[in-house]
């Protein structure tokens, strides 16, 4: 198939993962993406994260659930000779907009020139919050079925519940979907003791973060939201003080 090529006027379109939400965590490859651009587009309480970095950039802001119309006026501004950052918290490419914008352009048949700006996700920010529950093979599953049917999400649960994989969920809970983590808690409760240890990281790295260490058996009664980030450890996952660590082996005794 022909792509239409509008590199006579284009400008690009910089899809940037602006960390977690405190600037000390954002990289200084987004920063200076966000500051050399003609236009910043993003989901507007994000846009109020990076606001210090916008002096006369044009902005486009929308509400959640409203992605696809957001990424569609950043690629038309793109078109237009702009350069735009379509910006994202976290990392860019995961749960973030690097995705839906390289679909689009692909159903859009257009030539536009892309670059993918990565961030500290909040699996990072929340795993530092705790400790170092990461240090071993790990996955992330959102619990959002907006998207990926429950059938799907329960399917994956299962195989890292019996994999014995340290998980992050995000997207633990909301207002309308209080039952998935219920249910979640449920399938690795088949696979794994009730002790086993978890926390959740709520607004990580933002003044008002807060950290909840608890246990598997105690975890879906333990308040969160959307805002929140949940990590299960594993067989390996101990306390060390106040962190949660999930050990290597660089100390086992060699027999």
């Amino acid at each position: 198939m022909q792509k239409r090529d509008h590199s006579h006027s284009q400008g690009r379109l910089v899809v940037v993962g602006i960390g977690p939400g405190n600037p000390l965590d954002r990289t200084i490859r987004a920063e200076r993406a966000i500051k050399e651009s003609d236009v910043v587009a993003g989901y507007h309480r994000y846009i109020e994260l990076v606001q210090d970095l916008i002096v006369q950039q044009k902005i486009i802001s929308s509400g959640m659930t409203q992605e696809r119309q957001r990424c569609a006026r950043a690629i038309e501004s793109a078109l237009e000779g702009k350069t735009v950052s379509l910006i994202s918290s976290g990392d860019s490419g995961i749960y973030g907009m690097a995705g839906l914008a390289l679909e689009m352009i692909r159903e859009m048949d257009i030539d536009l020139k892309v670059e993918i700006v990565p961030g500290v996700s909040a699996a990072q920010a929340g795993a530092a919050a705790l400790g170092a529950p990461l240090m071993l093979d790990f996955a992330c599953v959102s619990l959002s079925d907006l998207l990926v049917s429950w059938e799907e999400i329960e399917s994956r649960l299962k195989a890292l519940a019996q994999a014995d994989m340290v998980t992050v969920l995000y997207n633990p809970k909301s207002k309308k979907r209080t039952w998935q983590i219920e249910k979640t808690v449920d399938i690795f409760l088949r696979s794994r003791p009730g002790s086993t240890l978890a926390g959740i990281v709520r607004n990580a790295s933002l003044e008002q973060e807060s950290i909840v260490l608890t246990n598997l058996k105690d975890l879906a009664e333990q308040e969160m939201d959307m805002r929140s980030m949940v990590i299960i450890g594993n067989s390996r996952t101990t306390r060390i003080g106040s962190w949660l660590v999930t050990v290597r082996g660089y100390f086992a005794e060699k027999t």
